[in-house]
């Protein structure tokens, strides 16, 4: 499931894989750790300030928050990089959403949080580990294949606390708080379905592209770069700030 068709792989060319790797640098080094689990200056200012019961403006939320989430959708993209069936895509989301929901109401109900640079740099880790998954670096180095789904409920509770985390930093109204993280959550997962939607349609085309093997190992490649540079950024931060 997470390993690669047998194929001769033919790299890029050093000026390619230049261009490609300064272009992924680039696109994150300017976006910033400012978007990750992150909220705008105006919703934050409507979550400080709204009381009672929202549920549609807290399901727009959730769905705004999952679209924009990069870490996010860079390991969901790695863990459905192989994955052909529709069966099993359905229940690697799953297990990724569930832990995602557990940790994030949980966190937030219950006053759980984590230092935002440390658990946005051990998200980022999430991105490195399956791109270094997919790659088969595991079976290659220690001679095991971890458990994927058991690694996909790990990474969805901790992606779940980087997003309690930023949000008990708004410190939301009590008022009809169950029912809001509630409606936020169901956001994050209507979010998650869009944002999937595009990534298969795209990988669907992709596939079926005689050049897919060979661009496949470069992709995870570049996907492991990325989740570096993010780590980068928030150890930085930790230190910095």
């Amino acid at each position: 499931m997470t390993s690669f068709p047998r194929a001769r792989w033919r790299p890029f060319t050093p000026w390619q894989a230049l261009v490609a790797l300064a272009t992924t640098l680039a696109a994150f080094l300017l976006a910033g750790a400012a978007l990750a689990h992150n909220v705008t200056e105006g919703d934050a200012g409507y979550v400080q300030e709204v009381t009672g019961f929202r549920p549609i403006a807290f399901i727009y939320l959730g769905a705004k928050h999952m679209v924009t989430g990069y870490d996010h959708l860079l390991f969901l993209a790695g863990v459905i990089f192989f994955l052909y069936r529709s069966k099993d895509i359905a229940t690697y989301v799953s297990i990724f959403a569930i832990g995602h929901s557990v940790t994030m109401i949980a966190g937030v109900w219950w006053s759980i949080s984590i230092n935002a640079y440390v658990i946005d740099a051990i998200i980022a880790f999430s991105v490195v580990y399956k791109a270094l998954d997919n790659l088969g670096a595991f079976r290659l180095w220690f001679g095991v294949q971890p458990n994927t789904k058991a690694a996909t409920l790990i990474f969805g509770l901790l992606h779940g606390f980087g997003l309690a985390t930023k949000i008990q930093s708004y410190e939301i109204s009590p008022d009809g708080l169950l029912g809001n993280l509630i409606a936020f959550n169901v956001g994050v997962e209507l979010g998650q379905l869009m944002a999937l939607a595009l990534i298969l349609t795209a990988m669907t085309h992709w596939r079926g592209r005689p050049a897919f093997a060979r661009q496949a190992y470069a992709a995870n490649v570049l996907m492991m770069v990325a989740g570096f540079a993010l780590m980068g950024l928030q150890i930085t931060g930790y230190f910095v700030a």
